[in-house]
């Protein structure tokens, strides 16, 4: 088993400098797209055998130092008696938003072995057949609490913000049952194999720090606390678009701090402090010609070089757009600069 991208989450001396990238299992591969012509998304994500084989794709073709379970962030959300579709253009919609107290008496918080075992047999296949740790991952409650209340995605979370000011209860009432839905989940994750887990904030940088802070952070600090009750597995806290946020993050019991590309590596690692850093390359640098692209690697190791530990990875999702020739030359070129053998 190749450990080095553990022994980065955990700030231990590492050989070389590990890579994984956020969705490097996806649309940018014709090996995916020829598994994804057959079933729809949500089928995909719920057949343990092609959920386990769209994961191993991207670490047999490139050499990722990680695997992350291919799923999505939304899969528990259905599970609370929710009704999920995914439509193509329009990402994922809710076809009943979440905006009364009865709406959230009406959710569950499910038993994951029973309502989301389709997730634990991928992990479990996979364990058994992956040489690097495996990622697990749910999204933060926050920005899960979004996708609900505006009934899929928005750009101004006016329902979410009117909530939150107006009727506070009501919202923090959701976050709660959002919370005990997602950290059951993650410690589900942990029993059925997953090496590391992560925290996808997708959407909370559109909040102000003193917002954060009442609507956001607690929830987060309380998933982490129980899963440190009961695991000892690397967590991952990745904030999107949170460069105004990090003296908050800094707070939430994580060992890594994932970091989009809004800020220079060298100033994410002073501002992560005792915590190893994860990013935070912009996933369209990946559009660069080669020597430009790998200039730019080079230059990011070389400022990161004083983090606690350190994992290269895309400051958000890799676009189905990407040439997989570039993500190649991208994964090479982290390996090769920071000394892999």
């Amino acid at each position: 088993m190749n450990e080095t991208f553990l022994q980065a989450c955990r700030g231990e001396h590492t050989a070389y400098t590990p890579v994984w990238f956020m969705r490097q299992a996806g649309r940018y591969l014709p090996e995916y797209q020829k598994i994804r012509g057959r079933v729809s998304f949500l089928e995909l994500c719920k057949t343990p055998d092609l959920a386990a084989e769209v994961t191993l794709q991207p670490v047999d073709i490139f050499g990722f130092d990680a695997a992350i379970l291919f799923s999505d962030i939304l899969i528990p959300m259905e599970a609370m008696r929710l009704d999920l579709e995914f439509h193509e253009g329009k990402g994922p919609l809710f076809a009943r938003p979440v905006r009364s107290q009865q709406a959230v008496d009406d959710l569950v918080v499910p038993v994951p072995e029973e309502s989301l075992s389709f997730v634990l047999e991928t992990i479990r296949l996979l364990r058994s057949r992956l040489q690097v740790p495996l990622i697990g991952f749910a999204g933060a409650p926050f920005t899960l609490a979004t996708y609900l209340i505006e009934g899929g995605s928005s750009k101004v979370f006016l329902h979410t913000k009117k909530m939150m000011y107006q009727e506070p209860q009501l919202y923090h009432n959701l976050l709660a049952k959002i919370t005990a839905c997602t950290s059951a989940y993650l410690q589900a994750q942990a029993r059925a194999g997953a090496q590391a887990l992560q925290l996808f904030d997708s959407w909370v940088g559109v909040l102000a720090p003193c917002d954060y802070e009442e609507f956001a952070l607690p929830y987060v600090r309380s998933i982490i606390s129980d899963l440190r009750a009961v695991t000892d597995v690397p967590i991952i806290y990745f904030a999107n678009n949170g460069a105004t946020l990090t003296r908050l993050t800094t707070t939430v019991g994580a060992d890594v701090l994932g970091f989009d590309w809004r800020l220079p590596i060298g100033e994410v690692v002073a501002r992560a402090g005792q915590h190893a850093v994860q990013g935070n390359i912009d996933p369209l640098a990946l559009f660069l010609p080669r020597e430009r692209l790998e200039e730019r690697i080079r230059t990011m190791l070389v400022e990161a070089r004083d983090a606690r530990g350190y994992i290269f990875n895309l400051g958000h999702g890799i676009l189905p757009e990407t040439p997989p020739e570039q993500v190649r030359i991208a994964v090479d070129a982290v390996h090769r600069f920071s000394g892999k053998a």
